[in-house]
């Protein structure tokens, strides 16, 4: 099993291998998606139209970023430290809002909070000097909601 977890840590965690740009490259193509879904959704009469095809996308997703994160946190050398980090809390806030929509009524609010799997474009892509743009990201949510 440790064989298998380090594994998964290099492909995980570690974006300068091979495996590990692949999986950045799937997780930013799933990303996009998301947003753009978000994007149709938000148009009246896509959303309307095509609201079951857009939910079951959005679970889906949903289901794919949970395992990423379940993934992180099993093969994080130290997962509390992964779960309470910036990106720990961007990754369960960007998952949260769809499972808030089973439980909750009203949910819809909430998610404007998927915009936050955008913020995980910038780890993908190793923009770590746009960090203090993301806070700017934030604020305007925030303040919109």
């Amino acid at each position: 099993m440790s064989s298998l977890r380090s594994k998964l840590y290099v492909i995980i965690f570690k974006t300068d291998t091979n495996a590990g740009k692949k999986f950045d490259i799937f997780l930013l193509w799933l990303i996009l998606f998301s947003v753009l879904t978000v994007m149709l959704e938000s148009i009246p009469e896509i959303g309307e139209k095509y609201s079951t095809i857009l939910l079951a996308i959005e679970y889906t997703l949903t289901v794919l970023f949970t395992i990423e994160y379940l993934l992180r946190i099993l093969v994080s050398p130290k997962p509390t430290g992964y779960i309470v980090s910036f990106w720990g809390i961007i990754d369960l806030l960007s998952i949260l809002p769809t499972y808030l929509g089973f439980f909750l009524a009203g949910y819809h609010y909430f998610m404007v909070v998927r915009i936050f799997r955008l913020l995980r474009v910038f780890r993908i892509l190793k923009l770590a000097r746009f960090n203090s743009e993301s806070r700017v990201l934030i604020d305007a949510l925030k303040a919109s909601s």
